[in-house]
């Protein structure tokens, strides 16, 4: 049975934004043209939709999309699984990224800081590092992340960031394209789950400095 639709996610409408019933979401798009929207189990799934913005919601497969499904009442993380974080320093502009044990908490692996960097590309190269650690130990456990962008990155085989190479990340950048050449060239089987923070706290892999 198909789950009942509780909030309402517009993109693009007379007003974007969350909307608690059908009625009021048929209000913001009723007459405009090119209206985007779309009927989500729970605010937390609608959230996250409306976070991610309509493109890169839009381009999903069914597997991405299934993991939208969840509500108040998601069940606790799978055990054993990998968890990976990314840390981003404002002032520096230095990131680093980590992969943990999701039940002990024991570090797997570390990299960084890189200078000139951002969070959204330290979440993308943790997933990655877990998938090609994971595999060389023929493991197929999940891989937990607070980033649906990277999940988005990592499916499209593709880092989609707008960072400008400079010297300074010059080796960052080579980084970026091994790690997009591995998924290129490689499979997994190891699930990529969104880490559901409202409900299991920070994710494992976190680096504490919030």
């Amino acid at each position: 049975m198909a789950k009942k639709n509780t909030h309402y996610v517009v993109w693009e409408g007379l007003k974007p934004g969350i909307y608690g019933s059908w009625e009021e979401c048929q209000r913001q798009i009723k007459g405009f043209p090119g209206a985007k929207y779309k009927g989500f189990p729970s605010m937390l799934a609608a959230q996250r939709a409306y976070d991610m913005g309509y493109l890169a919601y839009n381009s999903m497969n069914p597997e991405q999309e299934a993991l939208f499904n969840v509500n108040e009442n998601t069940p606790k993380p799978i055990y054993p699984s990998l968890a990976v974080d990314a840390a981003w320093n404002t002032a520096t502009l230095e990131m680093e990224y980590q992969g943990v044990d999701c039940q002990t908490g024991k570090l797997i692996f570390h990299q960084g800081p890189f200078p000139d960097a951002t969070n959204n590309i330290g979440e993308f190269l943790a997933i990655v590092h877990g998938l090609a650690h994971l595999k060389k130990l023929n493991s197929e456990i999940p891989i937990y992340t607070d980033s649906m962008t990277a999940i988005s990155w990592v499916r499209a085989k593709k880092a989609r960031t707008k960072l400008i190479q400079t010297e300074r990340n010059k080796n960052l950048f080579e980084l970026l394209e091994r790690a997009e050449k591995w998924l290129r060239e490689n499979t997994w089987k190891n699930p990529l789950l969104k880490w559901e923070t409202q409900y299991w706290g920070e994710i494992p892999a976190d680096f504490g400095r919030k």
